[in-house]
């Protein structure tokens, strides 16, 4: 958010703060969020770069079209293992995983 708005919101007695602080959530849970919905997002990118509906994905991974949506979206009922299987269906390499969890490095503190 940027900073003028910030504080225009505080102003005029908005709370501005994180989903972390909001949730009370402890280091070890906003880390599993942040490297879910970066998982979710990277599921997208190589989805959409393979040319790859929704609808063939699911196909792929003998699901929903549904599901898939859920998992671009970082639904919390998709496991972790789900979005993996996911990403390695659409031509993902260990490395380019290790590289999306790389990127976590600069915005999660453990």
């Amino acid at each position: 958010m940027k900073s003028a708005k910030r504080a225009k919101l505080r102003a005029h007695g908005w709370a501005v703060g994180s989903a972390k602080e909001f949730l009370k959530l402890s280091n070890a849970e906003a880390a599993l969020v942040e490297l879910r919905l970066a998982l979710s997002r990277s599921l997208r990118t190589w989805r959409t770069e393979h040319g790859l509906s929704q609808v063939e994905l699911a196909r792929q991974l003998k699901s929903s079209q549904s599901r898939v949506a859920k998992m671009e979206a970082g639904d919390p009922s998709v496991s972790v293992d789900l979005l993996v299987r996911s990403l390695f269906a659409v031509g993902a390499k260990p490395r380019d995983l290790a590289r999306t969890i790389g990127q976590l490095e600069d915005r999660v503190a453990v």
